[in-house]
């Protein structure tokens, strides 16, 4: 029978969805990794001995020698992928990366918009061109994984149709632009195939991006993600592949972060230990890492909102950093019944602790 196992984190992102699909995919060699949210905004960090890997374009199972899934419901930038590949060959990992023909492709002006449009950076953005991809999406100006093998005259009808929406009327400029961008889509493989490609896998791992309190549903807005960070995507593609063996890992950090503007509760600076490999640090767009107090009224709202989506499943919780806080994680205020419960350390730790 066919196995699904679906890592979904419970807060703002950052919870440790990596190293839970890492630890996943250690546990069963011959299975594929499925993106099925977000895109190349996604740091999610692996460390495997003196081996670190932040995986954005490719899943985090590519270290263990998996190879990746991008989903219809995910972003791809030829030129982010290419740059990833490449880092990849050199700690060799599995760079085999299969793409829905339906996935959204970022252009160079979408990522543009998302560094300079007043608006994008109030709300919060990784500045990657993941909003503003989702965003033209709803408008005719559309670019699929299947357009990067179409006849380049029809691609670049299209990239001129997307420079046009944005504004850009300088020929030259544009150019520039998209030289970049064409060579990388010249230098890559492309690997364009739709679910039946999943159907020689007997155990599919499913890597959500982001959290539940930033689904674009669910979320407070209008500081959201594009995407739907539940595990609605990934339960629609089990029941089209006709998985009813479901498994679901439930991640949250032993405190509370935010990366990025909009509301969080409990918010406070944390005096935190052993946090050096620290990959959620400042940057232009986000800026600083926020922290809080763990809100276990929070992960509640986010486990019983996923349960809307998944039925039936046997549910996981996994908690990470449990040494980087004094305070004991209270497993008992969560409302939720789970199969297991597993515990990390350092925040890349392979050092994963059923701990009930």
């Amino acid at each position: 029978m066919k196995k699904a196992q679906i890592v979904i984190g419970l807060g703002f992102g950052d919870e440790g969805k990596g190293i839970t699909t890492d630890f996943l995919a250690s546990q069963n060699p011959e299975a594929v990794v499925i993106r099925f949210s977000g895109g190349q905004q996604a740091a999610h960090t692996v460390m495997i001995d003196d081996t670190k890997h932040v995986h954005s374009s490719f899943a985090s199972g590519s270290l263990r020698g998996l190879p990746s899934y991008f989903t219809e419901h995910c972003t791809i930038h030829p030129v982010f992928l290419l740059n990833e590949r490449e880092e990849l060959k050199t700690k060799n990992g599995n760079i085999e990366l299969h793409i829905h023909p339906l996935a959204k492709v970022t252009t160079p002006f979408d990522v543009w918009q998302n560094r300079t449009n007043a608006r994008n950076l109030e709300h919060g953005t990784c500045g990657k061109g993941v909003g503003a991809t989702m965003k033209r999406h709803e408008s005719p100006y559309k670019l699929f994984a299947i357009d990067l093998i179409a006849p380049r005259e029809m691609l670049m009808e299209k990239l001129k149709g997307i420079a046009y929406y944005y504004g850009f009327a300088d020929e030259k400029e544009v150019n520039e632009l998209l030289q970049p961008f064409l060579e990388a889509i010249d230098s890559i493989d492309w690997k364009i195939n739709d679910y039946t490609w999943l159907t020689s896998f007997d155990h599919l791992i499913f890597e959500g991006s982001q959290g539940i309190l930033l689904d674009m549903d669910h979320g407070v807005f209008p500081n959201v993600t594009y995407a739907y960070t539940t595990s609605k995507n990934a339960c629609e593609i089990c029941k089209l592949l006709k998985i009813e063996d479901i498994e679901m890992y439930y991640v949250t950090r032993s405190y509370t972060t935010r990366h990025g503007n909009g509301w969080m509760s409990n918010e406070k600076e944390m005096n935190l230990k052993n946090n050096e490999e620290e990959t959620c640090t400042f940057n232009e767009y986000q800026k600083e890492l926020r922290t809080g107090e763990i809100d276990y009224n929070l992960l509640n709202y986010a486990l019983k909102l996923d349960g809307a989506y998944v039925f039936p499943a046997k549910k996981n919780l996994v908690i990470t950093c449990l040494d980087q806080i004094d305070e004991k994680f209270k497993v008992e205020k969560l409302d939720v019944e789970f199969d297991a419960i597993y515990g990390s350390y350092s925040p890349y730790s392979k050092d994963f602790k059923q701990i009930l």
